[in-house]
C-alpha cells in the first residue's frame, strides 16, 4: 500500500504504516493517534488531524426504481475541509457508521467545527 499526505508534507512511511495498522476501523477510513486515513482502490490517503477544520455528515438521496415501486436510496458521506476548503468526501458504510465515526471525530479533534457552512447565494 503506498501512503499520500492530503495537506502535510510526506510523513515517514513507517511511521504512517505502523500507525494506520493499529488504527479504528469504521467503512474505508482509520482512525489513528495522529491522522485520519481513508482508502480509494490501492492507495491511502491521511490527514493530520490538526489541518482538519471542519467535518461534516452529507446525506445524498440516490433515486432508484425497485420492484415494487420509486423511492431514495439514502448514501452518507463525509466531508472534511481543510483551511482552504473542502479537501475530501468519503463514502461511509451507512448512517450508524456515521454517527459513531461524528462522535469519534469530536473527541479527537475538538477545535473542528461539525456543521455544515453556510450556502452562499448566487448572483
Amino acid at each position: 500500500m503506498k501512503f499520500y499526505p492530503l495537506t502535510a508534507p510526506a510523513q515517514d512511511a513507517d511511521v504512517v504504516s505502523t500507525e494506520y495498522r493499529s488504527a479504528r476501523e469504521i467503512g474505508v477510513i482509520r482512525l489513528g493517534d495522529r491522522h485520519l486515513y481513508f482508502r480509494k482502490s490501492r492507495k491511502v490517503y491521511y490527514i493530520p488531524y490538526q489541518d482538519i477544520r471542519r467535518c461534516f455528515r452529507r446525506v445524498m438521496a440516490v433515486p432508484m426504481q425497485l420492484c415494487c415501486g420509486k423511492g431514495n436510496l439514502e448514501v452518507e458521506n463525509l466531508v472534511i475541509w481543510c483551511a482552504e476548503g473542502e479537501l475530501a468526501q468519503i463514502q461511509l458504510p451507512g448512517t450508524r457508521a456515521a454517527k459513531i465515526l461524528m462522535e469519534e471525530l469530536k473527541e479527537r479533534i475538538p477545535d473542528a467545527s461539525f456543521t455544515c457552512p453556510d450556502r452562499q447565494p448566487e448572483e
